[in-house]
């Protein structure tokens, strides 16, 4: 009878609650995450850019631009003039295979010449489909206005559009633009400064003094102690070798780098056409009492017919009747607690079975009382 009373004092003893506490705590503290240190900043110079063309497909099966498009024409005019046809003039030719296009593509950093890269291609008048259409060469020019890639091929369209004799039409997805896969070869590469300066500069991608801080003194640690100078919380600049195959060996190691990221102000975003809210991990609530309701107001019209005596000289008139009630819904007061974290705001949002409106409001309100330490962004 005494041997369970004994075991259960030394389960209860303060030595045991002591390792029992201390175990507890090893194990709600999470390490904190170190992250690879290009997935923090982006190196000054190395960087892509973008290109833009003006084309025309051909080979489109009475899909492509109408006559109401005029550059369609004018283009198939100066294009066949380039092989010694000139049409009459004011001839303008009706062009239903046809279809005016703009190109874009994307060339990544120190690309060469003969590489090849991606182009999309959407159109730019009121064809109906570009499936099964050929982009001529095009000249996919830069910002400053010269000539770095051409494109041509066979476009990839994943959407459908058929229509009918009667109107009826289907649509899946879009079939006014396209993908040609290595559609695009380089012509000349982009000029970069990348091993002309003196010094590596480190653009953080989220402004921190925290990460900037890490950043330097992970690098610092491994380089030397005058390697890294942070600026500000943004730029990070290092002491670079000269030569262009050290730089390249020095950026490689620094790939290879694991730097814990400070801690950044957690964010909700809201998605106003579609109504997705996202809320961020590290969302948290002072105390605060919440009330939402709803205001619903309900106006019915129901016409009534007005018909004169069968001896008088009056017309039949109908008038209208409108019945209007206001529902207002009687929400109780709920409160969150201080700190409360992600998943109780979920779970309370939950309960109520509001809407993402409804969350929206919600936030949006604790946020104007001092409530929610979280950045509110709108798209």
């Amino acid at each position: 009878m005494h041997l369970p009373l004994l075991f259960m004092r030394i389960a209860l003893s303060p030595i045991r609650i002591a390792a029992i506490l201390l175990l507890l705590v090893a194990l709600l503290i999470q390490p904190v995450k170190a992250a690879q240190l290009m997935d923090l900043v982006d190196i000054e110079g190395i960087r892509t850019n973008q290109l833009v063309g003006y084309g025309l497909v051909v080979g489109l099966d009475g899909t492509g631009d109408k006559n109401q498009v005029k550059f369609t024409g004018q283009s198939a005019v100066n294009l066949v003039k380039q092989f010694g046809i000139n049409l009459p003039p004011g001839v303008d030719p009706k062009l239903k295979n046809a279809a005016a296009v703009m190109v874009t593509a994307t060339i990544p950093p120190s690309y060469g010449p003969g590489q090849t890269i991606d182009v999309t291609v959407a159109s730019l008048g009121d064809a109906k489909s570009l499936r099964g259409g050929q982009l001529l060469m095009t000249p996919l020019l830069g910002v400053d206005g010269e000539t770095y890639a051409l494109a041509q091929g066979a476009l990839v369209v994943g959407g459908l559009n058929a229509q009918g004799a009667s109107g009826s039409s289907v649509a899946i997805n879009t079939a006014n633009s396209g993908l040609i896969p290595n559609g695009a070869t380089v012509e000349r590469s982009i000029v970069s400064d990348f091993n002309d300066r003196k010094d590596i500069m480190l653009n953080i991608r989220e402004p921190s003094f925290q990460t900037a801080t890490k950043i330097v003194n992970a690098i610092n640690a491994k380089f030397g102690s005058t390697v890294a100078t942070a600026l500000n919380g943004t730029q990070v600049s290092l002491q670079a070798p000269l030569s262009a195959n050290q730089r390249t060996s020095f950026v490689a190691m620094l790939e290879g780098m694991e730097v814990e990221a400070g801690r950044t102000r957690p964010k909700v975003v809201f998605n106003s056409r579609t109504g997705t809210v996202v809320v961020g991990e590290g969302v948290r609530v002072k105390a605060a009492a919440v009330s939402h309701g709803s205001l619903t107001v309900t106006i019915t019209e129901t016409p009534q017919v007005s018909q004169p005596n069968e001896f008088a000289r009056g017309q039949t008139v109908v008038t209208p009747q409108s019945d209007i009630s206001v529902d207002q819904e009687a929400n109780a007061m709920f409160k969150w607690p201080e700190g409360a974290n992600l998943d109780s705001i979920i779970s309370t949002v939950n309960s109520l079975g509001a809407t993402p409106d409804d969350v929206m409001s919600i936030l949006q309100a604790l946020e104007k009382a001092g409530a929610l330490n979280a950045e509110l962004i709108v798209i």
